[in-house]
């Protein structure tokens, strides 16, 4: 039994919000086909039969619009039968000197038990059956919930925590410049817990960029897929302009013309799949192309919203998300992506807006977008994809 977070607070839309959280439990629990997801108006019921349920909770822990859920078991409304299951529950948990809450909750106003009477009743009954066990209403060791529902009685003594935010797909949809460091796949966490529907773009550069820096992304993609179902990566042919680029421009210009040009195509194909920003890993002072004299440089090229939610984040800060959804240690494997390469000794940290559109004068921008743009590639990637099994024992040693 899934409690909403945020999304209980809509109005008129929430119903359109419970649609979408339905659909993404439904899409993350893919491996399981059997299992019956039904999207409520005050709760969501994800009906186990054989299915292995650490599997589902784990997976679920993962859905963002869901504040907590409840491992439960349906009986039917018969008072008889739920304090059967109350005590069974209660003796299941207890241990010598235990304290116990009933809390519930009666959705059935036609029930012959009104919520007072219903604590009452199981209450005493699992008082006068275990020795030793006494009433904490505040902070109990045990605390069964009974809900009283239109459609049977729910009774459950665990409580676990998920992951908050709003449904992806709620906030609209938007792309990530997805590199292979620590910091977009953890823009990447934040932008969906607002409930936005991320397309990844990732830039490499072959030969200078390898094979396994390309499953490194699309692993980590992989790993972000639980949060969403699904994700579209969007792999873009990025050789020509880097070598071009260092070609004809002046080395210090080097990576704030490549990052105009990253831009530029990311944008492109963003309004392409009707997209309405581009997300990226940014974050304020941490290189040089992330000063705030740089991002005016990059920012020039497009009108399309360029959304940094690391731009105030400490890297220890950033350091820690990305541990906790599991995605820090594919990022510090040292598998160089495209940014890392041509990167001149002294970049420009405050490049000037007229330079950086004069040098990128002297690069055939249109049609370097344009094969760029053609020659993209897109794979549809799920929640535990593997794409790094063929060098396993190379990445655990890594790791």
């Amino acid at each position: 039994m899934v409690r909403y977070g945020e999304l209980s607070t809509k109005g008129k839309n929430r119903k359109d919000f419970i649609k979408q959280l339905g659909r993404n439990v439904r899409a993350v629990l893919h491996p399981f086909p059997t299992l019956e997801v039904k999207a409520q108006r005050d709760r969501l019921h994800v009906a186990l039969h054989d299915e292995n349920d650490k599997q589902v909770i784990a997976a679920l822990q993962g859905v963002f619009g869901i504040e907590n859920f409840y491992p439960s078991v349906q009986i039917d409304k018969d008072m008889d039968v739920i304090k059967k299951t109350v005590l069974q529950m209660a003796q299941e948990q207890y241990t010598p000197g235990a304290t116990f809450k009933i809390n519930t909750r009666r959705q059935d106003k036609s029930f012959e038990y009104d919520t007072n009477q219903i604590n009452n009743i199981l209450g005493d009954h699992v008082l006068s059956n275990i020795d030793g066990i006494s009433v904490d209403v505040k902070h109990p060791d045990i605390s069964i919930r009974v809900e009283i529902r239109m459609n049977g009685a729910f009774i459950s003594s665990e409580i676990i925590h998920g992951a908050g935010g709003l449904p992806v797909g709620t906030g609209g949809r938007a792309t990530m410049m997805l590199s292979g460091g620590i910091d977009s796949p953890v823009a990447t966490y934040l932008a969906m817990k607002r409930g936005v529907k991320i397309d990844m773009i990732h830039f490499y550069s072959p030969p200078y960029t390898s094979e396994q820096a390309l499953n490194k992304a699309k692993q980590l993609t992989s790993v972000l897929a639980k949060y969403s179902g699904n994700i579209q990566f969007i792999q873009v042919p990025f050789t020509e302009v880097q070598e071009t680029i260092k070609e004809k421009v002046p080395e210090g210009y080097l990576m704030t013309i490549q990052r105009r040009m990253m831009l530029r195509i990311a944008a492109k194909i963003t309004q392409n799949r009707h997209c309405s920003g581009v997300f990226t890993g940014e974050a304020l002072g941490q290189v040089a192309s992330q000063t705030l004299e740089s991002m005016q440089a990059i920012n020039d090229v497009t009108t399309m919203p360029v959304l940094r939610p690391l731009v105030s984040m400490d890297k220890e800060d950033i350091i820690k998300i990305s541990k906790d959804i599991n995605t820090f240690d594919l990022s510090i494997l040292p598998f160089e992506d495209c940014c890392t390469i041509f990167t001149p000794p002294a970049p420009k940290t405050r490049p000037s807006l007229e330079k950086s559109r004069k040098f990128e004068g002297y690069i055939d921008v249109e049609g370097l977008m344009k094969r760029a743009i053609d020659g993209i590639q897109i794979t549809d990637i799920k929640a535990g994809q593997e794409f790094m099994n063929q060098d396993q024992d190379v990445f655990a040693e890594l790791l």
